[in-house]
């Protein structure tokens, strides 16, 4: 069985700065960080498709700190898609940005593959925190 993740963020900013933010590894840095630490993940992301690609972190006694992904979908400034592999778990990650006029733009992820509600509440609680300092960065 694989469930799937879906949330929806509205942020006040330009759909061309919410996709630089979403596909600029310097920016993703700054807002996708360790849960535990706050330290950014470093990552070497290019939003090219077949791009391959690792965010890392310092290993836990739970984890190796590394998230592998591979670039599946780029259609600028719309949606992003890629895999999402850590452990025995790979996902697929999926942005997509839409324009609502007036300086907004609404932002759904999905994260789909989850073989546990456990992963996919990790998932949610996560992206909830990340997407919160998404907002920080943006208003920056």
């Amino acid at each position: 069985m694989s469930l799937s993740l879906t949330l929806d963020f509205e942020y006040e900013t330009s759909i061309d700065k919410l996709w630089s933010a979403l596909t600029d590894s310097s920016k993703l840095a700054k807002w996708i960080a360790n849960i535990h630490t706050g330290k950014p993940m470093e990552n070497n992301f290019e939003p090219v498709v077949g791009h391959r690609f690792q965010f890392r972190t310092e290993p836990s006694q739970y984890w190796d700190g590394i998230i592998d992904g591979e670039v599946l979908v780029v259609e600028a400034p719309n949606r992003v898609s890629y895999t999402w592999a850590s452990g025995d778990e790979k996902h697929t990650v999926t942005w997509t940005l839409q324009d609502l006029g007036d300086g907004k733009v609404n932002l759904h992820l999905e994260q789909t593959g989850f073989s546990n509600v456990h992963g996919l509440e990790g998932a949610r609680y996560g992206w909830t925190k990340w997407c919160g300092e998404l907002e920080k960065a943006l208003a920056a």
